[in-house]
């Protein structure tokens, strides 16, 4: 007897029907679906190609050689044999939230299990597991994650690619028939080929995310009969998985979300392991790698510390420098011992002036990687990642530990634990700067996957050692952002470019699938660094505060007014982070004539930023029509308060100046259909909006404290 299976989120739903033979079949996917009263009784027609049988397309995580001629997502064999699956005896366990399939193949003797979630923010998660239950070795070539299901018809397909620097840029392009494939390589998450794509089809549009930080595969395979089947999972290395008798392979999970709102509760409030078991404020951070690069000075840190406290910081990282003889980036990975040069007294002194400051202590890790010069490395050449024959290729002068040996991965714990039991440290930014490559284990076979997790158990291991240590994930930037590494770190590097025009882009990307509280977002000197390009104060300040706010740049160098003007914005981070970083309250608008838009959304009170980047090509820009949440009582609003005081507009009419000065009142509805007619910003500049619903009360002008509903 076949079985109909349904998973439901709060706004996802998943039908799967359990066959006789072969793989489960996808009978819906989407909003508000549920499972066709004419299955099982109505088979599809026998396929035009020839076959005498009803060969189903639609299947979760089809296999090849029984007439499915698409893309398949498991393929293996048994030393060239049994390169066939075909599963039986489907059973399920759990409910709608919840449920675990599984079958065997008695033939290859492989067993599958595939776990599916549904969360309570509108998530669909799903994993599987193949094991070898044969007497002998069983080759995995590919093993997908999981297979999502969409409509047929017109589809257009978003990306994310990018570079150091210049991550998470959008690309979107129409979906044609045939097969659209993305791979990454690079042993870590990536720059350019970030694990998520969005598709819109059908009149619906779909998320579907990767939770891995190694190597992928995403593809989109067109059916027959013109719907597509969207695949997630890891990518192999030739002869990577080999599953001995007994042997599991257990997939990394991915997810699917009807939009960016489900995907950040979901990340926010169920994916992250919080100290205490609940996000508390995002704390204001300064990081002093831009301040200070290598020259760690304690007395300098110690005043720029004092500076910082006075401008409002919560948090103070001390970034790379402070270890070993590290004076450039040539040198000491890998030796985790405090440099006694620079710091002759070790960290204590420095770490208890912060802490004494009422500021939290971070420190600076890329446990991964070692320099060829180093302690460690010439005590044990043989512990980097190496294949026999083939040279150490470097890589900002680093080669790549193997943490799947366990007295590497021991000797990285006990480095880590000895310096975080030394002080007071609840931070740690731990940081990854190169792709993998020669990704060969003691062994000689390829490694990549068993070395990011074994990147995993070290970050968990060290979790558990100390619970209420936050960890920050870096690799170059942006280069580790996924929900895999989401299990255990709590805020990420977006990218290392601190420029706050590529920030608006960057941001807008990133904020697709990653929480604005988790998603860091620096204020930077002015020329950046990286670019050269020099911002105001206001338009820094503005595309970092909706995120995780923090601060590259050393406090003493700030003259008096811009140290008042910072703790102005400091204190406003602090006012409405409890709106901005609400699970699911961000909105955003695609950008437009370089014009972005962004803001919150709670019951009284809704903040929107308006950032122009680049001249405008039309001479006025439209109406800002804010993408809320409908209601079905909205009631009255005005501009309660608006930042700066006075913004960059060029040639505001004198009712729009009423408006923003709160003299205007006007329903909810105009701001969702109509939209405010903001005047037009001169480029480079933004403005930051606070929205009031009075209902009938007086309206008055000033900020108002920011709900976080």
């Amino acid at each position: 007897m076949r079985t109909t299976i349904t998973i439901r989120s709060t706004a996802l739903s998943l039908v799967l029907g359990l066959p006789e033979r072969g793989m489960p079949e996808i009978l819906a996917f989407g909003r508000a679906v549920a499972a066709p009263e004419f299955w099982p009784r109505v088979d599809r027609p026998g396929r035009v190609n020839g076959m005498d049988v009803s060969v189903p397309m639609s299947v979760l995580l089809p296999t090849g050689g029984l007439g499915f001629f698409g893309w398949p997502a498991i393929a293996g064999h048994r030393a060239g044999r049994d390169f066939i699956l075909g599963f039986t005896g489907w059973h399920a366990e759990g409910d709608e939230a919840a449920t675990v399939l599984a079958a065997r193949d008695p033939v290859a003797r492989i067993g599958i299990k595939i776990n599916l979630k549904a969360s309570a923010h509108g998530v669909i998660s799903m994993s599987i597991a193949l094991s070898n239950e044969g007497n002998d070795s069983y080759w995995l070539d590919r093993c997908m994650a999981a297979s999502f299901l969409i409509p047929d018809g017109p589809a257009e397909l978003t990306s994310f690619t990018g570079m150091w620097g210049r991550e998470f840029q959008m690309r979107r392009a129409p979906l044609s028939n045939g097969l659209w494939m993305q791979e990454n390589r690079r042993g870590r998450t990536s720059h350019d080929r970030f694990p998520g794509v969005i598709v819109a089809a059908g009149g619906e549009t779909f998320g579907f995310h990767l939770g891995w930080s190694g190597n992928h595969q995403i593809a989109v395979d067109t059916l027959d009969d013109g719907r597509r089947l969207v695949h997630l999972g890891e990518l192999f290395e030739p002869g990577e998985i080999r599953l001995a008798p007994g042997e599991s392979y257990q997939s990394p999970v991915a997810y699917a979300g009807p939009d960016s709102a489900a995907f950040h509760a979901f990340v926010q409030e169920e994916l992250v392991s919080w100290p205490g078991g609940r996000m508390q404020p995002r704390p204001v951070m300064l990081n002093t790698w831009e301040g200070n690069y290598f020259n760690h000075q304690p007395a300098s840190l110690m005043a720029q510390a004092s500076a910082a406290a006075a401008l409002g910081i919560e948090r103070f990282v001390v970034d790379d420098g402070w270890f070993g003889r590290r004076d450039d980036d040539s040198t000491s990975l890998g030796d985790w011992t405090v440099d006694a040069k620079k710091y002759p007294d070790g960290l204590q002194p420095l770490v208890e002036h912060v802490t004494g400051l009422g500021m939290q202590f971070g420190l600076w890790f890329e446990p991964e990687m070692v320099n060829p010069q180093s302690r460690l490395y010439a005590a044990h050449p043989d512990w980097v990642l190496q294949v026999e024959g083939r040279p150490l290729l470097l890589s900002r002068n680093q080669l790549v530990l193997d943490l799947t040996r366990p007295e590497v991965a021991d000797y990285l714990f006990e480095a880590m634990r000895a310096v975080l039991a030394s002080v007071a440290i609840t931070y740690i930014k731990w940081d990854m700067n190169r792709d993998l490559t020669h990704v060969g284990g003691a062994d000689g076979t390829a490694r990549t996957s068993a070395q990011t997790r074994a990147v995993y158990a070290l970050m968990a291991r060290l979790r558990q050692a100390f619970p209420d240590v936050e960890i920050e994930a870096c690799a170059s930037g942006g280069g580790r952002v996924d929900y895999g590494v989401f299990r255990y770190a709590h805020r990420i590097w977006t990218s290392d470019c601190t420029d706050a025009f590529e920030r608006l882009a960057i941001h807008d990307g990133a904020v697709q699938f990653v929480p604005p509280a988790m998603l860091g977002a620096d204020f930077a000197s002015s020329p950046c660094h990286q670019t050269g390009r020099r911002l105001t104060i206001a338009f820094r300040a503005l595309v970092a505060l909706a995120y995780h706010l923090g601060f590259e740049i050393n406090p003493l160098e700030l003259t008096p007014a811009e140290a008042d003007e910072l703790r102005y914005w400091i204190a406003l981070y602090k006012r409405l982070r409890p709106l901005l970083h609400a699970p699911g309250a961000f909105f955003r608008n695609a950008p437009q004539d370089g014009r972005f838009i962004w803001g919150a959304e709670g019951q009284s009170r809704i903040v929107v930023f308006v950032a122009q980047a680049a001249q405008m090509i039309g001479e006025q820009p439209p109406s800002v029509r804010l993408p809320l949440k409908a209601r079905a009582d909205g009631g009255q609003w005005h501009v309660a308060a608006i930042h700066p005081a006075e913004p960059e507009f060029i040639w505001p009419s004198k009712g729009q100046k009423a408006l923003l000065a709160g003299e205007i009142s006007f329903g909810f509805d105009s701001l969702r259909l109509t939209g405010l007619p903001l005047p037009m910003l001169r480029p480079e500049s933004g403005v930051l909006i606070e929205l009031e619903r009075i209902d009938g009360t007086a309206i008055h002008s000033g900020p108002a404290t920011a709900d976080g509903a």
